[in-house]
């Protein structure tokens, strides 16, 4: 496997990264714990999770995605083999919320003792909190990362005005910065990133760990009708979206391009992000072993140039207007 730099966190992770808001939810512990075992014996090393994950199922109060990870490490005593990534700042209830240097210590002790392990490997802001000050938010992670609670700092869901400040503010001050912007970025949502956020993490050496790789399923060509989005739970916020005749378009030229490749419309969709230069590693979940496979053999599928450039055309949002 051919391990990728994160920025300048001196972090070394595989060229995708595992999506954990499915443990818990989609995914019961038993099954959690065998896909991460697959997961790593394939040779992949970066596993994403959040506090905050998942809150959202009925009875569920956030914790259960790290909750499974953490009993998974206690009982392999593979720790050493991951590079483990959570976020801080979503709602968690009773008001526990933001990037306050008190709420961010409060939560990264109830983040370890969760995961059951001493340290975090990438530590994010999940939101952005312009109440609290830039300055006061990196301080707060300055003095986690002198603990030895964290190792390094990524940012989600920043825009990049907010990003570019963080960054001045962390090279003024002399704290750390986020090595790491985690964006929503696929073949369908482009233009978020790549207008502004793409050229600053460009510049400025910001790794980037896209989430939603596959549109919630939409890439794999699952949804190709209104009929389809009682294929899943999540299928009819994805036909709502996606299923348009941009959507339409996209899926075709996945189509060609998986048929040259004797690949799926998914892997190419992954493949696609994965060849791109501002891109470390897309984040991506599975929720059964066939799936696991795929995004494995995703990470070995190269696209010649004419193919990427077919994607490209195929994708490109003015073409929809």
């Amino acid at each position: 496997m051919q391990l990728r730099p994160l920025g300048r966190s001196g972090l070394q992770v595989s060229p995708l990264a595992f999506g954990g808001n499915v443990f818990g939810w989609t995914v019961d512990e038993a099954l959690s714990f065998r896909l991460l075992d697959a997961w790593l014996d394939a040779g992949f090393n970066f596993v994403d999770t959040a506090d905050v994950y998942s809150s959202w199922v009925p009875g569920h109060s956030g914790g259960e995605s790290e909750t499974i990870i953490g009993k998974w490490l206690r009982q392999t005593g593979k720790r050493n083999r991951v590079v483990l990534a959570t976020k801080v700042g979503k709602p968690m209830g009773e008001g526990k919320k933001g990037l306050s240097p008190a709420y961010i210590r409060a939560a990264v002790d109830a983040s370890l003792k969760r995961l059951k392990t001493d340290h975090i490997d990438l530590y994010q802001s999940h939101d952005d909190d312009a109440e609290t000050p830039l300055a006061d938010t990196l301080g707060a992670f300055a003095d986690l990362i002198k603990a030895g609670k964290v190792r390094a700092i990524g940012a989600s869901n920043y825009s990049a005005p907010r990003l570019a400040d963080a960054l001045e503010v962390a090279e003024r001050e002399g704290l750390p910065r986020y090595e790491s912007l985690q964006p929503l970025y696929n073949l369908y949502d482009r233009a978020m990133f790549e207008d502004a956020l793409e050229p600053l993490c460009l510049e400025r050496g910001v790794g980037v760990i896209n989430f939603y790789a596959l549109a919630a399923g939409f890439l794999t060509g699952k949804y190709r009708s209104e009929a389809d989005a009682a294929k899943s739970a999540r299928g009819a916020n994805t036909t709502k979206k996606y299923l348009n005749p941009r959507g339409l378009r996209i899926l075709a030229a996945l189509d060609a391009a998986a048929n040259a490749h004797g690949a799926t419309p998914g892997q190419v969709a992954i493949a696609w992000q994965i060849a791109r230069p501002s891109i470390t590693a897309p984040i991506a979940s599975a929720t059964s072993q066939k799936q696991l496979d795929e995004l494995v053999a995703a990470a070995s599928l190269a696209l010649d140039a004419e193919t990427i450039a077919a994607l490209d055309a195929a994708s490109a949002e003015t073409a929809a207007r």
